[in-house]
């Protein structure tokens, strides 16, 4: 066994490689635990509250093994600070040539081919538009990674990225001319080399599908898996292993029928007309489904003679394109695989509205301009082992939020771990001297009319007292632009909503305003860092249960409820309990943290599962009194 207390001790490797390090026991604990299951071949799951190390804890003994390790991660910005960031500070700190690779997802590299189709278009292409595409062709001629996220003026949300990046569909493979200089492949080269790999969880998905369907993989072959940011990984599996037909994929064939078809022939007319009918039936299918902004079950629309109606003219225009392309497919790589994508999506078409999956959720999900249809699995415990059959037995599951209550029951069942060993780490912050829970006292229920206003009245008072420097936290978007229309008007603070600007933009003028107040819905309550005083204080509206009106959720709660289960203590409060602990992180980031949590949902207190929810944060004092805050806040200051 290795002697890891030698490296993370406060005379050690890293403390000799990272400013202000200090020996963490938690640290060494979880590193001991990740040692031994890399070394056993066995499975770990772990939970390490804020400040662990976490990242430290799991890099040094898998640098240390001389194994190769696949890490996968549940963010593109995690994968970066892992790979530019953690990973060269622990393999200077050891001092061992350990070659590693990062590994994204195609759509995170640009395609030359398909960049040069795009800027062939671009005569009908709006400034903003042109604009952004000048500036990839610009970057193009000095990338060396091809990582779109090298270009941080672009939103990473713009309609141009699809353009010019592949999908398994539209990429030529070894027929393309940009072959030799592709990103994607260089990247996969560079990983195929590598001891340690950085990855995604979707890309983890992609290659046990691949491997299951015998298609090869995207992958090197690993010794031993690492999975952070543990706890996103039911959903993104339940996402992955589902089937969804959208409004995008339509669109985007029929844009790329065209763009192939013109370059190939020069002729603008006969194929192209086809695509344009189809992309107008998609439209017509989505002013079928009724107002904007719905997510439901299937069956809710399934009969509606207008739906029924554009249903099939897709199908027809749908065919009609596929029978073009299959006259003209030989004339390019391009077009045979158009012609391809036309008889999957037909199949998928099919499947999403005619003859849906046993055992799946059906449902649809309706936008502004567009659609989507969707079969989720109801489970995906059996799809998950099934792959893992094919992948190493060495496997580390690591995230701040993996427990309720202490019992890790809801995580494993969710996956179908059974043969494992878990440990639980507490955060080595001093919660008890430095936050404080604030839970209001005489709160409506929150199904109340009156629960909004006075949920406004109490965030009020507690920013006046902490002077801004404060998250609020959402459960809904509807609550968050009542409290922004109010904030606006009444709150001298700089007021941050999310939307106004892309995520990491909104923090740095947070960080950068020093008194400012952030209001956020479920993309700020993880995966946010803010360390000192600008942040002192986080406020959520509501405990954070998922709405049962959502037709996955009820699905689920059907299926338990049938089984003999208790679809509230199984399903919903643990996931709402793993949510709030994700929330109530974004308070007390460094050792050196002060701040105030406020809770002012009353089933806390009210309700007897409410102590599953307390008795799963970390240990802090607790009052009922605003005057407790505000002596909180005047210690914190002098």
């Amino acid at each position: 066994m290795i002697d890891l207390s030698h490296y993370l001790s406060d005379t050690g490797p890293l403390a000799q490689q990272i400013k202000g390090y200090a020996a963490r026991p938690e640290q060494l604990e979880m590193a001991a635990a990740v040692s031994s299951a890399l070394q056993a071949s066995t499975t770990l799951v772990v939970e390490a509250g804020t400040g662990t190390g976490k990242t430290f804890a799991y890099l040094l003994p898998a640098l240390l093994s001389g194994r190769s390790i696949i890490i996968s991660t549940g963010t593109r910005h995690l994968q970066d600070q892992l790979f530019h960031r953690d990973l060269p500070v622990v393999r200077d700190a050891l001092q061992i040539p350990v070659t590693v690779a990062l590994l994204k997802g195609r759509a995170n590299y640009l395609c030359d081919h398909r960049l040069t189709l795009a800027l062939m278009e671009g005569r009908s292409r709006k400034k903003q538009l042109q604009d952004q595409l000048q500036s990839i062709r610009d970057w193009a001629g000095r990338t060396q990674s091809g990582d779109v996220a090298e270009l941080v003026n672009i939103p990473e949300d713009s309609v141009v990225w699809p353009m010019v990046t592949s999908t398994p569909d539209n990429c030529l493979g070894a027929e393309c001319g940009s072959f030799n200089q592709c990103y994607v492949m260089q990247a996969r080269r560079k990983a195929m080399e590598a001891e340690v790999v950085v990855i995604n969880h979707h890309l983890l998905f992609a290659d046990m599908t691949l491997k299951e369907e015998g298609f090869g993989e995207l992958l090197p072959k690993a010794d031993a898996i690492i999975v952070d940011e543990a706890h996103q990984l039911p959903e993104t599996a339940t996402r992955f292993f589902g089937i969804s037909l959208t409004s995008r994929q339509l669109t985007d064939f029929t844009r790329d029928c065209i763009s192939e078809y013109v370059r190939e022939t020069g002729q603008v007319s006969g194929l192209p007309d086809a695509a344009k009918q189809l992309e107008t039936a998609v439209q017509e299918v989505r002013l079928a489904m009724g107002k904007s902004d719905q997510r439901a079950a299937w069956k809710m629309l399934a009969e509606q003679a207008d739906l029924i109606k554009a249903l099939a003219q897709l199908q027809k225009y749908l065919s009609l394109l596929t029978t073009e392309l299959a006259a003209v497919a030989s004339l390019s790589r391009g077009l045979e695989k158009c012609w391809k994508r036309g008889q999957q999506l037909a199949q998928r078409l099919l499947q999403t509205t005619v003859q849906p999956l046993e055992n799946h959720v059906h449902w649809f999900e309706t936008f502004r301009q567009s659609f989507r249809i969707t079969l989720t699995p109801l489970d995906i415990s059996t799809y998950f082992q099934e792959r893992r059959q094919s992948l190493p037995d060495a496997w580390v599951f690591t995230s701040a939020t993996l427990s309720v209550n202490g019992q890790f029951e809801h995580f494993n069942r969710k996956l179908g771990l059974t043969e494992l060993s878990s440990l639980q780490l507490n955060s080595p912050f001093d919660y008890q001297k430095n936050a404080l829970l604030y839970l209001p006292e005489e709160m409506p229920e929150p199904s109340s009319p009156a629960y909004s206003n006075a949920f406004l009245t109490v965030a009020q008072d507690v920013l006046r007292l902490s002077q801004g420097r404060a998250f609020l936290l959402f459960t809904s978007y509807r609550a968050l632009h009542l409290a922004e229309k109010l904030l606006r008007r009444l709150s001298p603070y700089p007021l941050l909503v999310q939307g106004d600007a892309p995520r990491n933009e909104l923090l740095l003028r947070f960080r950068e305003q020093g008194n400012a107040v952030l209001l956020g819905t479920s993309s700020f309550w993880e995966g946010v860092d803010v360390r000192g005083e600008a942040l002192s204080c986080v406020i959520i509206d509501k405990l954070p249960f998922a709405s049962p009106g959502d037709p996955v959720i009820q699905a689920r709660i059907d299926a338990l409820r049938e089984q003999g289960g208790n679809p509230f203590m199984d399903e919903q409060l643990p996931n709402a309990v793993i949510n709030l602990k994700q929330g109530v992180g974004r308070l007390i980031r460094d050792v050196s943290d002060r701040g105030v949590l406020t809770i002012c949902d009353p089933r806390l207190t009210s309700k007897r599962y409410g102590r599953i929810f307390l008795d799963s944060l970390p240990p802090m004092r607790q009052t009922r009194q605003l005057d407790d805050v505000a002596h909180f806040f005047t210690r914190t200051t002098a």
